[in-house]
Order: structure tokens, then C-alpha cells, then sequence
């Protein structure tokens, strides 16, 4: 990743891009299910704890998509912030059934 984003605007076309291939996305989603089932868990149960279980399992999943199948660097590790926030608009856009306008604005197939 050469360019630099300045804002998330900008940010959020080169985030999908980096998510090109449906794989990739489907174990970003499974990942973001697991982590927000962990978190609802540990509210419903009062169990603190269970947020690691939520983070590890949100970022694991994903890093190893981005290591075995999209083969690039996760965005987390160079803008933290906006790669969270993005990967919960996708997840939330991917269960609205609203992803595909995205993919295809960012010069992909949806």
C-alpha cells in the first residue's frame, strides 16, 4: 500500500479492493459473527472476559484471509480505526444485501 488516504472517503474503495476475492470476505464475515457473538455473550453473561475471545476472533479469521487467500498486508496494521469501521460497514452492508453497489463502485464484481 503506497498511497496515502487522508480521509475515510478515500479509505473505504482501496479497503474493498483489498477484499477482492468473495473467500476473503466470507471469513472477514465469519470472524465479525463470532466477534460480535462473543461480546453480545459476554453482556448477556456479565462475563468481561469474553472480549478477548471477541477481538481474537474477529482479527484471526481476517489476517489469515488476507495471509492465505488475498495474499496482501490487512489495512488494520497501517490505519486501525477506518479498517475496523470498514470491516463492520461491510459485514453490516453484506447482511442488508447492499454490498454488491459497493464492490461494483470500487471497480469490482458484487
Amino acid at each position: 500500500m503506497t498511497e496515502k488516504y487522508t480521509t475515510y472517503s478515500a479509505f473505504w474503495p482501496h479497503y474493498l479492493r483489498e477484499h477482492a476475492r468473495p473467500a476473503t470476505r466470507a471469513l472477514h464475515f465469519a470472524g465479525t459473527a463470532c466477534g460480535l457473538g462473543f461480546l453480545i455473550a459476554a453482556g448477556v453473561m456479565g462475563q468481561a472476559w469474553l472480549v478477548l475471545p471477541a477481538v481474537v476472533s474477529g482479527y484471526a479469521f481476517a489476517w489469515l484471509a488476507h495471509l492465505l487467500i488475498e495474499k496482501n498486508r490487512p489495512a488494520t496494521f497501517t490505519y486501525p480505526l477506518w479498517s475496523l469501521i470498514s470491516d463492520f460497514r461491510m459485514f453490516f452492508l453484506w447482511l442488508a444485501g447492499r454490498l454488491g453497489p459497493e464492490l461494483r463502485k470500487a471497480g469490482l464484481d458484487g
